[in-house]
């Protein structure tokens, strides 16, 4: 096995993976559809929606407790789009089964 080949396959899948991650957007939404958050590949959030119904001002810790699970889950979220796409490249390096799985 040519060892540059290799080293330039290894590089075309990283920059492939970076430019996946600045297209990949999930959304993840929490209470019935109440909170929504948006994030990008890079864990940036881009949107956050809250129906009016759960702004309470009797009980703020509701609607904190909402926003964090929708952020904990759009980050799960990429964590699993990311590990499935690396997952998917793992066959691209001839010679080195699981390197990436």
């Amino acid at each position: 096995m040519n060892i540059q080949k290799l080293m330039r396959q290894a590089q075309q899948m990283q920059e492939r993976m970076q430019r996946e991650l600045a297209e990949l957007e999930v959304e993840a939404t929490v209470g019935g559809g109440m909170v929504s958050v948006r994030m990008s590949g890079h864990k940036q959030v881009t949107a956050v929606r809250i129906d009016p119904e759960v702004l309470d001002p009797q009980d703020p810790g509701m609607l904190q407790d909402l926003v964090l699970a929708a952020v904990n889950e759009a980050g799960r979220k990429v964590d699993e789009a990311m590990q499935s796409k690396l997952g998917a490249l793992g066959g691209g390096l001839p010679g080195l089964p699981g390197l990436l799985g």
